[in-house]
This record gives structure tokens, sequence and C-alpha cells, in this order.
């Protein structure tokens, strides 16, 4: 969509009674008639979806899916589930479970039929990987390192990173998927377990997460160019079991763990700075919640006791710009 502000400058225009028909997004106009100085801005709201079919927490997501097609698998509800549910922009339908029923694991995946799980707790922790053709499950090759739980997953069935995660320690190390094997690569700058996480294989960004099983947070904000992990700016909310969505470049975080409680927090990444957002209506807690799509299009979805799931859209909206 054309930024007016871009294609046109920033002069702002005189009306004298009505506001323009369809004004481009940066476009700045004064009203005679009201003294009101108006903008057209990108504003971003969440919105109900469909329940998942079972409540559940701590589950694995094709995390690069749209806010149409999705696939979620695995999780707690209460305990170690194997159930799988698709998304298709409205509802939630149970397809076939997973093999190896767990929680608190790592996704990736572009759609509902076609998606990666990975690693999780089923009491002992597992570096077991899955893959998601549109109608099974299949079991592949295990990563390659210590197995662990609350690992940060994004990419694509065939492409995708795993960093970080817990087991009787927090983890510094990133393995790269190449739809065949893991292959161990360079770790992150901060060991960290649960945190929100977006991108694809070669450029991708890790926030938050948890540092020590006893509740302690982290705001450290990484980014990944294929090769190595590099600190940039922290985003705001201290918190782990986020999710995220979106690219490098254009991102968010929502939801997630706080200490205590839970958190209902969005937070926008535009590739330098995070920036406050509007909140989710229901926080979301413990041991993760799910989240896929784009920075304007995304959803959250589970955690803790949570089976709703909320849509996450901006658009173009007119606003009356105030000063004080």
């Amino acid at each position: 969509m054309t930024d007016y502000s871009t294609a046109k400058g920033t002069l702002v225009s005189y009306r004298t009674a009505t506001d323009p028909d369809n004004p481009q997004l940066g476009e700045v106009w004064y009203r005679s008639d009201t003294g009101d100085v108006k903008v057209r801005a990108n504003v971003g709201a969440w919105s109900t979806g469909g329940n998942l079919s079972v409540s559940k927490n701590g589950m694995g997501a094709s995390k690069n899916g749209t806010q149409t097609s999705t696939i979620v698998a695995g999780g707690n509800s209460p305990t170690y589930t194997s159930n799988s549910e698709s998304y298709n922009g409205t509802a939630w339908t149970e397809v076939n479970n997973l093999n190896t029923g767990r929680d608190t694991l790592g996704g990736a995946g572009v759609s509902n039929t076609s998606a990666l799980v990975f690693t999780g707790n089923l009491n002992p922790v597992t570096n077991a990987t899955e893959s998601w053709d549109g109608s099974t499950w299949s079991e592949v090759n295990d990563l390659t390192g210590t197995a662990v739980l609350g690992i940060m997953g994004c990419g694509t069935q065939t492409a995708a990173i795993g960093a970080g995660g817990y087991n009787g320690g927090v983890f510094t190390k990133t393995e790269s998927w190449n739809g065949t094997s893991w292959t161990e690569v360079n770790d992150l700058g901060t060991g960290r377990y649960g945190g929100g996480i977006f991108g694809t294989q070669t450029a991708a960004i890790s926030a938050g997460g948890g540092t020590n099983p006893s509740g302690a947070k982290t705001s450290a904000t990484e980014s990944w160019n294929g090769t190595s992990w590099t600190e940039i700016a922290e985003y705001n909310t201290q918190r782990n079991h986020s999710g995220g969505a979106g690219t490098q470049t254009l991102g968010m975080i929502a939801g997630g763990n706080l200490v205590p409680g839970s958190s209902a927090n969005t937070e926008l990444w535009d590739g330098t700075a995070w920036s406050e957002a509007a909140d989710l209506s229901v926080a979301r807690p413990t041991s993760g919640s799910g989240g896929s799509g784009t920075q304007t299009a995304a959803l959250a979805f589970g955690g803790g006791p949570a089976g709703n799931t909320e849509e996450w859209n901006i658009g173009g909206t007119t606003q009356t710009v105030t000063t004080s």
C-alpha cells in the first residue's frame, strides 16, 4: 500500500467540511469546521477467532503459517498430549495426532499442510522431530545435541532453526534443519528458553525468555543472519513463553509469562526498535502460548487454561491529532 508521506510529501491539506474520500496511509489534513488536524494511520487491534478444540499450552506451531492456515500440535491439557489441530481462518479442526505426545516444544512451517515440530517434554525430555505433510506426522531425524524443552523455533518444514532451551540448565545452542538432518551452528549470546521468535532459517529475531528455572526473565533481543546471533535493542516487558509472528524486519510478540502472573502485552518490531501496541483480550501465561502469521495479520492461541484464539490485524484508521 502506498504511503502518502512518501508519495506526496508531508504538506497538510485544507478541508472545509469533510474528510478525504480515500485517504492514504500517512496523509494529514486540517478540518476548518472543527479545527482538527487528522491523519490516516496504521492501527492494530485483536479480535476473537475460533476456539481450540482442546484447551492447552506449550504447543508447537507452524510459526510461519498465516492467519488462515496454521497447525498446532502437542502441548499440555493438562498432561502431555499428541493432539493436533488445523486452523482455516474461522475454526480449528482436529487432525491426525503426533506420534510422540509432549509439551513445550518448538515448531516451524508455512501452513496447515506443511510443518515441523521438535524437542519437548514428555518426562523425560526428548529431541524427537516430526514432519507434517497435511495428512500425517512422520518421525524424522532428531536434533543432535542435548534434549531440551522450551526451544525457540521458526522457519519452514525443510529449512528451520531451533535455539536455546532448558534441561537442568539454560542452553545457548542453535541447530539448523535442512529437511533431512539437524546441524549445530553458532550459539545465542544469551542462554534462554521459551522466548518469542519469528523469521526464517537465515533471518530471525529471538526476544525474551527465561534465564533460569526460578523465574528470572530477560528482555534481550538477538538477530540471526544465518551464521551468527547479534544482540540488538531490548524489548519492553520481560517474559517468556510468548507467541511470535512476522519477519526479521516486521515482527511482533504477544502474551507470555511474567513473575508472577501472565501478560496480555503486545509489542511490534520494525527492524530497529520495539513499540507497545494494543493488548490481547486474554492474558496468556504459563508454559507457552502459540503464535503465527505476520506483523499485520497474526494469531495468538492457547496458553495456560486458555482455549481461545485471537486474531491481530493492522488497518488504516483516521485519527484526530491531539497536542498537549
